[in-house]
């Protein structure tokens, strides 16, 4: 193994231990469960911020959206980013201090199936049911991509055999996440952030200069068919320019509907120690993730610079376009190999931050909404500790076993995961947030519609084509939502209780 490689394991090898330290860290204020899947709401306004953030934009960030921009040029890439900086802007404005209230008003509900299940007081929790076992459905094998993501990662960079790497990975993240629950996971993530950060920016600075400036890199791209069109992509094969139309554009910003339905980001606001806070996490939340998506958009089109300038050889997968500049920079010295190391860690820290959010999801929905509120198993707070803790390490397990054939697929079942969350889960969450008239079978009626339309437009009706050819998001997000008011309004209206409580949550400041 080269100097350089040597250099790079190290500067991960030590992001790992860090990491593995703020578990062990956490896990002395986990005294309840509360605790452990909630972190006793004592998250402070940066952390809140920056957790969400990095548990939402996972390897997705530093991946994804560069060889998006680096294959087909702006368009693509730019209407998604500009759609999920909306999402995330809303989302932390109208949604982040009502369900932070709410959900300690409504019986200190520390899940989403459970605030669900008690804002509609389902006291049958077959609306917390069907919850818990979509985000079962959808998390595991999402959290499985996140396993596979890093075995390949450090597969293609070092060598190491995949099934080896992707094991390492998951004992880390599933290691810190056991042992310190909610509050390392979050922790976690506010580190990995940074890192995510610093490797954005290094990369950004690097490729420039390498590829001529940024007047090379402009007229490169200007060079290409529609590259830096937002109304047309450019076709590589052709070398001609492909016409990107409003509807397109339509269901490309419709991304930003997910944000409604993620648990793992509602989690975050719901967490937070003082919900007037949440306005300095909404700042910080959002500045970050303008910048972010911008810089990931760019370093595509600086990537397709540095190939064209001779300085990186094509790409066979565009997404491995920060690995391919990683590489390059550990060849400059000792400081650069460590520097490229903690690119590295970045792009490994994106998917941590994912997964170790997605394993707490399913985690909770098992032993909390399934094992303790479905089928009511009484325990005493030193038994659910161990049942939480149990149930996550069993989850990993078979997220491992789903993810142990090294051709199994790392993005694309993100797409179709946000989709079913933010269409299953947001309208429930905004009606339940916002209109009192709504009810128990309006919920249900909306949660399963939404879910169910997610699958029949995704391989009945988009494959059609031409106007039909929409991300499923969108049509199934409006189903739900007309599902959920035409049957709250044919069925008995809310009790007085139920009312009540909505008022006074209304009322908070």
């Amino acid at each position: 193994m080269a100097t350089n490689e040597i250099l790079m394991l190290v500067a991960i090898g030590s992001y790992l231990i860090i990491v593995l330290g703020v578990g062990i860290w956490c896990s002395k204020r986990n005294n309840t469960v509360d605790d452990f899947y909630l972190g006793g709401r004592r998250l402070g306004p940066f952390v809140t911020a920056m957790s969400a953030e990095a548990s939402d934009m996972s390897s997705w960030l530093l991946m994804g959206l560069p060889g998006v921009a680096y294959l087909t040029g702006i368009a693509d890439a730019a209407w998604t980013a500009i759609g999920l900086a909306l999402g995330t802007y809303i989302n932390w404005l109208i949604v982040a201090k009502r369900i932070r209230n709410y959900s300690h008003v409504c019986k200190n509900s520390i899940t989403l199936p459970d605030f669900f299940s008690n804002r509609y007081r389902d006291n049958k929790r077959l609306l917390m049911c069907i919850a818990a076992l979509i985000i079962i459905v959808f998390f595991v094998p999402y959290t499985a991509s996140g396993f596979a993501a890093c075995g390949k990662l450090f597969a293609s960079l070092f060598g190491i055999d995949y099934q080896i790497a992707m094991v390492i990975s998951a004992i880390v993240i599933v290691g810190y996440t056991t042992i310190g629950g909610f509050l390392a996971a979050s922790t976690t993530d506010f580190i990995q952030s940074i890192i995510m950060t610093v490797a954005l920016l290094v990369v950004f600075g690097f490729g420039i200069s390498v590829a001529g400036g940024v007047d090379a890199v402009v007229e490169n791209a200007k060079a290409l068919p529609g590259y830096l069109s937002f109304t047309e992509t450019y076709d590589a094969t052709a070398k001609a320019a492909n016409p990107y139309g409003i509807i397109t554009i339509i269901s490309t910003m419709a991304w930003g509907l997910g944000y409604f339905g993620m648990p793992h980001i509602l989690l975050r606001f719901m967490a937070i120690e003082n919900s007037k806070k949440l306005k300095l996490s909404r700042r910080v939340a959002s500045v970050w993730v303008v910048i972010s998506l911008a810089v990931g958009v760019l370093i595509g089109v600086i990537g397709l610079g540095m190939v064209n300038a001779g300085e990186l050889a094509p790409l066979s997968d565009p997404e491995t376009i920060i690995v391919q500049i990683a590489n390059l920079l550990s060849n400059n010295g000792v400081l650069a190999a460590l520097i490229a190391g903690l690119i590295l860690a970045g792009i490994l820290a994106s998917t941590m931050s994912t997964a170790d959010s997605q394993l707490l999801a399913a985690s909770s929905s098992v032993s909390e909404n399934i094992i303790s509120g479905v089928f009511k198993l009484k325990a005493s707070p030193k038994i659910k500790m161990i049942i939480a803790r149990v149930t996550l390490v069993v989850i990993a397990v078979i997220a491992v076993f789903i993810a142990w054939d090294s051709n199994s697929s790392v993005f694309q079942i993100v797409s179709f995961a946000w989709a079913g969350f933010g269409a299953a889960f947001g309208p429930v969450v905004l009606f339940a947030l916002f209109w009192k008239r709504s009810n128990l079978y309006g919920a249900l009626a909306g949660m399963v519609a939404g879910g169910v339309t997610v699958f029949v437009w995704k391989y009945l009706v988009r494959p059609l084509g031409g106007v039909w050819n929409i991300y499923e998001l969108l049509p199934a997000f409006i189903v739900s939502c007309i599902f959920i008011v035409v049957v709250s309004l044919l069925t008995k209206a809310p009790s007085k209780e139920i009312c009540d409580e909505f008022d006074t949550v209304k009322a908070m400041k």
